[in-house]
């Protein structure tokens, strides 16, 4: 993925926009490329540092720095890199060090210190030739790493790869991001919601005109400590959003050293035609270890994954993680796992419960968010259910079966 330095970007009254490779810029890209990807060839099996320095010698002109590096960034990506076959590098130090020592005490005028001799008795020990033992000395640092091969690509395809990631590099920049999107069907819907879910991201949604939704989330930048690790998360819903039908992206970012507050705008999607391509992603660990472990109990309750979207008009909406149907009522409760998200997502969900909503929802979250779970009173159909460490499917199966009988009348099943 590109660094947000690698991008190349333009500041129009407080807009910030991507520049597109166009006419000679494009060519240039793809010359580019070509030429990087000629270096990558020619330079199997040697080393990262000398890589390194076949991509210095391809000349960049001032004004194409940030397409050639970025250019470059993305091939080096795409490179597998190992560590030289010899011996370990700390134990090859040590025994060499250890040598070279005694040889300088035991050194005359008449018989000088000898680097060669120490290198050829540690290799004999060995059975390495003494070159590979000089080579082995710094093995485990970056610049020795032995380039293994590229995953395959061409110069167009890398070209195309480095207009894909320049948004999502400024992405990384963001305060907060609210896109619209429309799908092409509710499962659509539901898998693009999953997949902000899998990315943990800090969102909420709520229904937009048009049978559209509106996303608001959370950017890297609205945290005290900006995190790479979440920036990264948040850039790699954007490929998700080109999948739908249609959306439009709006995000407040901070750009550059002096981190000026600029607007990027974004339009894109499949269109009609390729809407509704989105794949389900897969179930979180603990989702998962949550259905096998539930799956195993001895309850009167059929768990799946879910696929219920839960709108309260006005306030937001829910997307659970698993559904329980009674198997003798029929009852529905969903739970949506909140993990260790943020405390404000809690109280979204809070909101959501005490503002109307009708359908029972158990949520369960991280003792870490420092919520109680007494924030919910006994005469709402929502719950909370704090945990330490991993959730018990013991404990689920009594909060939902206590969520089914609120409210009613003893005896009734």
């Amino acid at each position: 993925m590109l660094t947000s330095d690698l991008v190349r970007v333009r500041r129009r009254k407080g807009e910030l926009q991507v520049v597109d490779l166009k006419d000679d810029d494009l060519q240039r890209a793809l010359d580019l490329s070509a030429l990087y990807l000629g270096v990558i060839e020619e330079n199997v099996g040697r080393s990262r540092e000398q890589l390194e320095t076949a991509f210095d010698e391809i000349e960049l002109e001032p004004g194409e720095q940030k397409l050639g590096l970025g250019l470059r960034k993305l091939i080096e990506d795409r490179c597998q890199f190992e560590e030289p076959v010899t011996a370990s590098p700390e134990e090859l130090r040590r025994e060499v060090f250890l040598k070279a020592t005694a040889a300088r005490r035991e050194a005359t005028e008449f018989e000088a210190f000898d680097r060669d001799r120490i290198l050829a008795e540690v290799g004999a020990a060995r059975n390495l030739d003494p070159l590979l033992v000089e080579a082995g000395l710094y093995a485990d640092l970056r610049g020795s790493n032995i380039l293994k091969g590229v995953s395959v690509t061409t110069p167009e395809g890398l070209v195309e790869e480095y207009r894909a990631a320049s948004p999502q590099a400024v992405l990384l920049k963001a305060v907060n991001v609210t896109a619209v999107v429309r799908c092409s069907s509710p499962a659509a819907y539901r898998a693009l919601f999953h997949k902000m879910k899998f990315l943990r991201l800090l969102y909420a949604i709520h229904p937009d005109e048009g049978g559209r939704y509106r996303i608001e989330i959370e950017g890297p930048f609205s945290m005290f400590d900006a995190g790479t690790k979440y920036g990264l998360k948040l850039a790699l819903l954007l490929p998700q959003l080109e999948q739908c039908t249609e959306y439009e992206l709006t995000a407040d970012v901070r750009w550059g050293k002096e981190r000026e507050r600029l607007v990027f705008k974004r339009k894109g999607g499949a269109g009609v035609a390729g809407g509704g391509q989105l794949e389900e992603p897969r179930m979180p660990d603990d989702v998962a270890a949550l259905l096998k472990g539930f799956k195993q109990l001895p309850t009167l309750w059929k768990v799946s994954a879910s696929n219920a979207l839960l709108t309260l008009p006005g306030v937001g909406l829910c997307v659970p993680d698993l559904t329980f149907e009674h198997r003798a009522s029929g009852d529905l409760v969903h739970l949506e796992v909140m993990g260790f998200w943020s405390r404000e997502a809690v109280w979204k969900r809070v909101d959501l419960v005490e503002h109307g909503m009708t359908d029972r929802v158990l949520f369960a979250v991280s003792e870490r968010l420092r919520v109680s779970e007494e924030v919910l009173g006994e005469d709402v159909p929502g719950a909370l259910y704090v945990y330490k460490g991993v959730m018990s499917p013991r404990i689920v199966a009594e909060r939902i079966e206590a969520l089914r009988t609120r409210g009613r009348q003893p005896g009734a099943k």
